[in-house]
């Protein structure tokens, strides 16, 4: 037990050392975004600019897309002035994205181990472990919710290789991952083999999660 203690405590410090290059990583996403307003707000003719991009995702253009659910409110009109604003709610919500990140990585590991002790036999365990689950999985869809739905920027991205890239294909494995290690939970009772298959999408969901936190910051 004090191993696994010191474990964690050591994981949690390489954490905190990540979050504090979070702050760095979110101050260019801050910079990428005033890159957008000062665009907006140098162009003398603002119809010159597309004040959407070609290609976002679905799920933003729910809510921001031309005909998108918020268009219907007077303060998110379709214009330079409002789109200005949305760029500062987008570097918002990726702040807060990057923090709920770091405490999700944390309830992660302190799900591990205690799924790890309950697979061991320590059964007085279970509602301590579904305890934890369920704040694992409001953390995560909270934190995946505020990039989905985050209003897009305006600049385009280079083509080829970039840490964001790998990043979002990092953000559907463990997306589907999570998925999966929340389906199998239903089944695991009635189903104690399932149990190897459980263990491995919430590991794979963790580990794809974790490097997805560390690729962003390089």
């Amino acid at each position: 037990m004090k191993k696994r203690t010191t474990n964690f405590i050591s994981i949690l410090i390489v954490l905190i050392f990540f979050n504090l290059k979070a702050k760095a990583q979110t101050n260019d996403t801050i910079v990428n975004n005033q890159d957008d307003i000062d665009l907006l707000s140098d162009l003398s003719d603002k119809s010159e600019i597309k004040l959407l991009p070609d290609k976002f995702l679905f799920t933003q253009k729910i809510l921001w897309g031309k005909k998108g659910l918020m268009r219907n409110f007077k303060a998110f009109k379709l214009t330079p002035e409002n789109r200005t604003k949305e760029l500062k709610i987008r570097a918002y919500f990726f702040k807060a994205h990057q923090t709920l990140g770091m405490l999700t990585s944390a309830a992660m590991i302190a799900q591990g181990i205690i799924g790890t002790q309950l697979y061991n036999g320590k059964s007085q365990l279970k509602d301590l472990h579904e305890g934890v689950a369920t704040g694992v999985n409001i953390l995560y869809f909270t934190t995946a919710s505020l990039a989905l739905f985050a209003p897009p920027k305006i600049v385009p991205e280079h083509k080829g290789y970039s840490s964001i890239k790998i990043h979002r294909a990092l953000a559907i494995l463990h997306f589907s991952s999570m998925i999966a290690t929340n389906v199998l939970s239903f089944y695991i009772e009635d189903n104690p083999d399932l149990r190897p298959w459980h263990r491995a999408a919430a590991f794979t969901a963790f580990g794809s999660f974790l490097a997805a936190e560390i690729i962003i910051k390089f």
